[in-house]
């Protein structure tokens, strides 16, 4: 008996609508046709596009598959070049790099694009290039005062860059499928014990056990962090994000693999334990059990945000960090759309499209991957799909989509977008090629044919045929329908090797899947004002605009209207609140808010306190770095704050100050004092992006071609009392 899965798509296919010459989208089409020597041409609202015969094929039931492969393979090689070049770098002047350029505007390499491109399977496609990429992006330390290693960079960015966005190590989730090569293995291993010191020296806060920074690739910062920092970062580098710690746990990972394979069996057992550690601390303070998803980030003090991404959810599962029902929820959990699923929810209704509003296709490609690992047939389905409207509507690997159209431009304003969007993207172009060797045909990482194919894809991919193949220069994979079709996923039955040729004969299998999700609100609610909080006799007393949700350090008070009071208590809170819709849906936080009145120590260093109580105590600087804008730069000021206090061991607080607007706090550092000690406080140098070698040829700003520079303009010194730990 045919299951509901496959006599839905049976149906499908005996309306015609199963996207084999041709896919209608919102009253337009395209249209794939093929010729016997492997050309194609793709006709749609675009135009037309000629396609040549590729190196690679694959042979279905659906010219547009098939013709859409090739179209992509075109697409790397023109994405594959000899020099690369960017306006911020050596005046714009071509720079030599046999690799691979992140795509038609943007003919430079950065370090998350290419590592997520590489991880998508670049690496097998074309290993010299990908290792000359990779190779492009380590640097060595220019200035010889320094700790000399060998470093990822984070490309320039958020307040001046590291250590405000840290998602560099995902350089190790591209090389790591490239380490047959000794030299190339060698710099890897070293770059990675090298990074993982550094971050964890600079951006590991051990209360919380994570990792701090901005979200991976989501760094346009309005478009998914509050609106308030786009004038002030600091929160983001004192926040944690969800993709970037588990981007750390699968660095971490590696390192304990390549320890052990360097006979440093200690410190294989140390990143193994880090890596434990980790991953409970992720599960620990980024799942919202109310929501049954893991939040894309959270405050400095652990506030929880209702907020959510895709890229985040799908690495979480595709590293093994979410397991089990944690992981299949949190997939299933997380909404789409008819066009496909968004890269950030909800959406915000007061930001243009990019980021926001938006689908990227190579978030949807690991999306794909994490249905796979949950044998989630309707998802692989979906996103397959997505992946597919997109290439064949705008004739193109484009970088992103508007998310309810999938259109390449929505007029709407000051609104209107995708703001930026590049044919060829190579992330895009990765997408495209890791949908169909992995994600129908099945081709692991590792070399293994493990397809897990929809039922209702069938229609499409088979037809009438009784199998489906994709060539390769070194082997030819071929899926075998079951005589008998039932089921909603089709999985390996049996496997055969003949020569170069993997045979596979397919079986299907019912899943528990859980129902793709569709009825999601768009937008959250706009996030109401800072509130203002005082005290009194009767304790803290705190005021905001209407009915709102309030938060002190870090924990959920709950629903106030307009005013209340927290319990009489010696700590300062600091406060914040946000607005919940009719749907349930809170907004993005307002600004914090702190009570008291902190102690602000100025003239010279060092700077003397003695602790009135004992506890823990935030510190912080008042600063301005005026040394570059807000969205880029090498300049973000780092810092060691060190506490003498009376004869316990000194206290090494990191602390970072980004790119200004005028004076502002940095981000704090906790102590801890006894009553009546005497503290003693020094300044110590830290390190930035721009004391790298690399960045010497960085010529669009500050700590570039004209030497390094950390440094910023210094103001009192804050100490305030705070609360527990976490």
């Amino acid at each position: 008996m045919l299951s509901v899965v496959m006599m839905a798509a049976l149906a499908a296919g005996a309306q015609g609508d199963v996207w084999r010459d041709d896919m209608s989208w919102r009253g337009a089409q395209a249209h794939m046709s093929e010729t016997k020597d492997g050309r194609f041409t793709l006709t749609g609202p675009f135009g037309k596009r000629d396609i040549a015969a590729q190196g690679m094929r694959v042979d279905t039931a659906s010219p547009l598959f098939d013709g859409l492969f090739a179209m992509a393979q075109d697409e790397l090689k023109q994405d594959s070049v000899t020099a690369i070049r960017d306006g911020a770098f050596d005046h714009g002047q071509p720079i030599p790099c046999t690799c691979f350029e992140t795509g038609a505007k943007w003919p430079y390499v950065w370090t998350r694009d290419l590592s997520y491109s590489i991880d998508l399977g670049l690496w097998k496609f074309d290993p010299q290039r990908s290792r000359n990429g990779l190779s492009f992006k380590l640097s060595d330390v220019r200035d010889p005062s320094l700790p000399q290693g060998l470093y990822v960079m984070q490309d320039t960015g958020s307040g001046g860059s590291w250590p405000i966005s840290t998602d560099r190590v995902v350089w190790f989730l591209g090389a790591q499928h490239l380490l047959d090569d000794k030299v190339f293995a060698d710099n890897v291993y070293r770059a990675l014990n090298d990074t993982l010191a550094q971050d964890r020296q600079y951006v590991f806060d051990a209360d919380f056990g994570l990792y701090r920074g901005e979200t991976s690739f989501l760094d346009w910062r309005e478009q998914t962090y509050p609106v308030w920092t786009a004038d002030n970062v600091v929160f983001i580098a004192q926040s944690f994000a969800l993709s970037t710690n588990v981007l750390h746990y699968q660095a971490l990972q590696l390192g304990a693999k390549l320890a052990q394979a360097h006979g440093d069996g200690t410190r294989a057992k140390h990143y193994q334990e880090q890596a434990a550690a980790l991953k409970n601390a992720i599960h620990a303070h980024f799942w919202r059990k109310d929501r049954g998803m893991y939040m894309s980030y959270i405050g400095g003090d652990g506030t929880p945000y209702d907020t959510y991404d895709l890229l985040g959810t799908a690495l979480a599962i595709t590293s093994g960090v979410a397991e089990g029902d944690a992981a299949r929820i949190a997939l299933a959990n997380y909404p789409t759309w008819p066009a496909g699923s968004p890269v950030i929810w909800p959406e915000r209704a007061d930001q243009p499209i990019y980021h926001n509003r938006a689908i990227w296709p190579f978030v949807s490609a690991y999306a794909l991957r994490a249905a796979r690992v949950v044998n989630d047939p309707a998802r692989i389905a979906h996103e397959l799909r997505s992946i597919m409207r997109g290439a064949a509507m705008s004739g193109a690997n484009m970088e992103n989509y508007e998310l309810v159209t999938q259109a390449t431009h929505v007029d709407e304003g000051k609104l209107s977008g995708p703001v930026v969007d590049s044919p060829r993207q190579l992330w895009s172009v990765a997408a495209y090629l890791d949908m169909v060797s992995e994600g129908v045909f099945g081709l692991t990482e590792d070399g293994r044919i493990e397809p897990k194919l929809p039922a209702s894809l069938v229609p499409m991919l088979f037809g009438e045929r009784e199998s489906i193949t994709l060539r390769t220069p070194d082997r030819t994979i071929t899926l075998r329908r079951p005589h008998a079709l039932h089921g909603d996923l089709l999985v390996t039955d049996t496997i055969k090797q003949r020569g170069t040729e993997t045979l596979v004969t397919l079986k299907g299998i019912d899943v528990a899947a859980l129902p793709v999700r569709t009825d999601a609100p768009l937008y959250a609610p706009a996030a109401p004002d800072a509130p203002s909080i005082d005290k009194d006799n009767k304790g803290w007393r705190v005021q905001a605009d209407g009915k709102v949700v309030l938060y002190a350090d870090g924990q959920r008070v709950g629903r106030i209207d307009s005013s209340t009071y927290i319990a009489q208590g010696a700590q300062p809170p600091c406060v914040s609140v946000t607005r919940v819709d009719e749907h349930g849906i809170e907004s993005l936080h307002s600004p914090a808010v702190c009570g008291g009145e902190p102690v602000a120590l100025g003239d010279s260093w060092p700077r003397s306190w003695t602790a009135p109580a004992s506890g823990r105590y935030r510190v912080a600087l008042r600063y301005e770095n005026n040394h570059g804008s807000i969205q880029t730069g090498v300049t973000a000021a780092v810092k060691f704050l060190v506490a003498h206090c009376g004869n316990d061991a000194p206290q090494r607080v990191p602390i970072v100050m980004p790119h200004s607007v005028g004076e502002q706090l940095s981000t704090y550092g906790v102590i801890t004092a006894k009553a009546g000690t005497a503290c003693r406080f020094e300044l110590e140098q830290g390190f930035n992006m721009s004391d790298l070698s690399h960045f010497a040829h960085y010529t669009g700003g500050k700590g570039g071609i004209e030497g390094p520079l950390n440094d910023a303009r210094i103001g009192d010194l804050i100490i305030t009392p705070t609360t527990g730990t976490p």
